[in-house]
């Protein structure tokens, strides 16, 4: 591929945009939740500073690679054409290098200086991302719910940062990380319901233009997370601060669906997906909140 000249972008910028600093920035929350939960604090400065930078790492790795697998239907997206390979900015050579390079560190320094399991781990997500997850963006509607596991491991990485194992908590926070991603990636896919049929992946909007299914969806998953959500009370990790926050964060995500569920609009999409974007790091100063009030 001959590469284009593109004085507009720098490149730092293009690796930035190769490693997907929209997805990478919710996964370091979600990271730093686990582990700030599953270590009650932040302990140890360094163990957590070689958790965030190898975990960035590997998924910076990850999309980038994504990038690669999806170059030929990111040129026939509006939203995606201007990426760096498909605008022909970087070589797929040069991608494929990057972000092999960056799983390879990243997984190193979570098993040399975090522990094997966090290191496994991010390896393990790395793979179901690239090839699982992204295969299937072509195959089946359903790869929402299953690239949801991957979305939803950098929490129970940080976790197992902290403490060395998967505990009942763990899985706990996983299954909120995996609820929170469909109503989060149902709103994306329905704003841009167009450029994914233009590229023919087989979202649920694109396969059901009229919403009813993706509205289904929406409301069932964050139906499910408010009692998913009320577990770690249950099993005693976090108190009543905790337990009356994550209520109101909860109900306040539920509520900005219903605009989208009753006008199908762009406008509305784009409500629930700002509060998505919101609730993760609500959820964290909730915790952090509710564990230091506890010491």
């Amino acid at each position: 591929m001959k590469l284009k000249k593109q004085q507009a972008k720098s490149t730092l910028s293009i690796y930035l945009e190769l490693s997907k600093m929209n997805i990478l920035s919710l996964v370091l929350v979600a990271t730093f939740l686990g582990y700030y939960l599953g270590n009650n604090g932040i302990g140890s400065w360094s163990l957590l500073g070689f958790t965030l930078l190898g975990t960035a790492m590997t998924s910076a790795g990850a999309g980038a690679l994504n990038h690669y697998l999806e170059r030929k239907p990111d040129q026939l997206m509006t939203r995606t054409k201007n990426r760096p390979l498909a605008a022909g900015t970087i070589s797929p050579l040069g991608v494929i290098i990057y972000g092999v390079s960056m799983i390879v560190v990243g997984s190193v320094i979570l098993l040399s200086q975090v522990n094997m399991l966090t290191g496994f781990l991010s390896l393990l997500t790395a793979f179901l991302y690239i090839a699982i997850y992204t295969p299937l963006k072509r195959i089946t509607w359903l790869n929402t719910s299953v690239g949801s596991i991957p979305g939803a491991m950098p929490i129970i990485g940080g976790w197992t940062a902290a403490t060395g194992e998967i505990g009942t908590m763990a899985w706990i926070l996983f299954g909120i990380m995996y609820l929170w991603q469909h109503p989060h990636f149902y709103a994306i896919a329905w704003m841009c319901k167009d450029d994914y049929a233009a590229a023919n992946f087989k979202m649920l909007p694109v396969i059901e233009p009229d919403g009813a299914r993706t509205m289904r969806q929406i409301f069932w998953h964050l139906l499910l997370m408010i009692p998913i959500s009320l577990l770690p009370v249950v099993e005693g990790s976090l108190g009543t601060i905790y337990l009356v926050g994550v209520t109101i964060i909860s109900c306040a995500f539920f509520l900005s669906a219903i605009p989208l569920a009753k006008d199908r609009s762009h406008k509305s999409a784009l409500l629930l997906l700002k509060a998505s974007v919101f609730y993760l790091p609500a959820l964290l100063i909730i915790i952090m909140i509710d564990l230091g009030l506890q010491t």
